[in-house]
């Protein structure tokens, strides 16, 4: 299993490129990778919610800075909407790779 702090699992905005790049100010590489065990929804944001046989495809960033990720928690509003935690996930390979992952607060629960 990889083991990389500079990855990050993303599942909603931060799939699309073009927001990568606004945001962080450069092209961010990204891979095909699915979260088992997670169903994804939509409220006035992404999030994610355990359920048993779910599956959330989303990609994985790479080589990200400990600046990216003060921006990113900084969009993702951490601790407020979302946190951060590690997670493991499944790469197009199925490899298991752990990574970082931003798991909504309680908003996402009602």
């Amino acid at each position: 299993m990889d083991n990389d702090n500079e990855l990050l699992f993303v599942y909603g905005t931060l799939m699309n490129p073009a927001e990568r790049l606004r945001r962080l100010g450069r092209p961010i590489d990204a891979s095909p990778a699915r979260l088992p065990g997670y169903t994804r929804g939509r409220k006035r944001y992404y999030f994610v919610a355990k359920e048993a046989d779910a599956v959330t495809d989303g990609a994985i960033l790479e080589g990200l800075s400990v600046r990216d990720f003060e921006i990113l928690d900084g969009y993702e509003e951490v601790p407020t909407l979302y946190t951060r935690e590690r997670i493991e996930v499944f790469g197009a390979d199925a490899r298991k790779i752990e990574c970082w992952i931003y798991l909504p607060t309680e908003w996402a629960k009602d």
